[in-house]
């Protein structure tokens, strides 16, 4: 079994304004990175996301939770991503980042 890719970023911004920042974040994927990836559902329970997506004709789940001073990205990704796992992961967490900055 595949180890889940976690990201963690931090933010100063409250739970309510990073959701908010997540939301609208969000639904610029399908277009911005339509080459790499396609969101296939997105599913919002309070300060958790529940989603799916298609990575190179792959399919990957997971959640982002937020709290009042992080956000929280857990995916479970199949071999063929996993390969690549590590380099995604510094450049999710540096967009992260960019979405959550203090503004």
């Amino acid at each position: 079994m595949v180890q889940p890719l976690i990201v963690s970023i931090p933010h100063k911004l409250g739970k309510d304004e990073a959701i908010r920042r997540m939301k609208d974040g969000l639904s610029t994927v399908n277009t911005k990175y339509a080459h790499l990836l396609q969101v296939n559902e997105e599913v919002w329970s309070g300060d958790r996301l529940a989603f799916q997506i298609t990575a190179m004709r792959q399919q990957a789940s997971g959640t982002i939770d937020v709290t009042d001073d992080h956000v929280r990205l857990e995916v479970t990704l199949p071999w063929l991503l996993a390969g690549i796992a590590h380099g995604a992961q510094a450049m999710i967490r540096e967009r992260g980042l960019r979405m959550l900055e203090k503004k």
